[in-house]
């Protein structure tokens, strides 16, 4: 069974196809604001009207296959942009004509292709991108968190500061380079209870931008938030017992925040995994493999905008 999914939350329009647990393409287009610029969700939603049919016809070319092989059609629901997501939603249905399409989860679907490519089973789950920030394990059929951001994602966190000092976009990945060499300076640490807040830490290293090196300060800043992650991940493996610990999303390519799980992990005698890095960003694939596997197990998840939608709110069926 060929399944086609849609990925259209924020800044990536992905179209993915997957046949079973075989991945037969994976494209995608990434808006870009402009330097300095946050996404601004109308033009993110635009780019994706423009690009969408391209992405489609190299996704189906790909493949080497064409639409009316597509046995079901998947598409990212929500959390998300809703300007981003209507566009996605919209989209999915023109070219399903008909045939059947599945709402997915936005985090559910980066969990499960994180088990697909990393073989994990039964994995305590931190979820780290622009938007979410959540720790999850699979609990009576339902992906229960078990701490959460208070405000931000950290990735947003991520992106905010590294915008701020002049990195280019995506600036995440630019902070960890910058942040190789450099010295630790005390940042406020904020986590309450089993969740964590990510603004007060980011304006505090703002303030800080004319007294402290570039390099200091982006070390300092991922230090400080990936302890506060790996703290709150540590105890909720603790309480679940679980053996794996898996990160997954945009973040989960930081190899500092991947040593400083494998570490924690290796101390409680478990094992830490990251999907490879082109499934941890936004893209298709992982919308198709997750719609497939709702659709096989009979999902019955309402068509509709979600923009809220979250994680411990869906079935897991399978």
């Amino acid at each position: 069974m060929i399944s086609l999914g849609v990925e259209c939350t924020a800044h990536t329009f992905g179209v993915g196809l997957v046949e079973d647990g075989r991945v037969l393409s994976n494209e995608r287009d990434v808006y870009k604001p402009a330097l300095g610029s946050g996404i601004i969700p109308m033009e993110a939603a635009k780019h994706h009207d423009q690009v969408s049919g391209t992405i489609l016809e190299n996704a189906l070319s790909k493949a080497g296959i064409g639409l009316g092989d597509v046995d079901v059609f998947s598409v990212s629901c929500g959390p998300g942009l809703p300007p981003c997501l209507l566009s996605g939603v919209r989209f999915a249905v023109r070219v399903a004509k008909g045939k059947p399409v599945v709402p997915v989860n936005h985090c559910v679907a980066h969990i499960e292709i994180g088990k697909l490519d990393s073989g994990c089973k039964d994995p305590l789950t931190l979820y780290v991108s622009g938007g979410n920030t959540q720790v999850m394990g699979l609990e009576k059929k339902r992906y229960r968190v078990f701490g959460e951001t208070l405000d931000i994602g950290v990735g947003n966190a991520l992106d905010k500061f590294g915008r701020e000092v002049g990195l280019d976009n995506p600036a995440g990945p630019e902070v960890e380079k910058t942040a190789i060499g450099g010295r630790y300076v005390e940042l406020p640490y904020t986590v309450k209870g089993m969740d964590l807040a990510f603004s007060g830490i980011l304006t505090a290293a703002l303030r800080r931008r004319e007294k402290v090196a570039l390099k200091d300060l982006c070390f300092s800043f991922q230090e400080t938030v990936f302890s506060m992650l790996c703290e709150v991940t540590e105890r909720a493996l603790a309480h679940t017992g679980k053996l794996e610990v898996m990160v997954v999303g945009g973040v989960a390519q930081n190899r500092r925040l991947f040593g400083m799980l494998t570490d924690m992990s290796k101390a409680h005698g478990a094992k830490a995994y990251a999907p490879r890095p082109e499934w941890c960003g936004d893209n298709g694939a992982m919308i198709a493999y997750a719609g497939l596997l709702a659709f096989r197990h009979g999902s019955r998840e309402r068509m509709e905008v979600q923009p809220r939608w979250r994680t411990d709110s869906v079935a897991i069926n399978w």
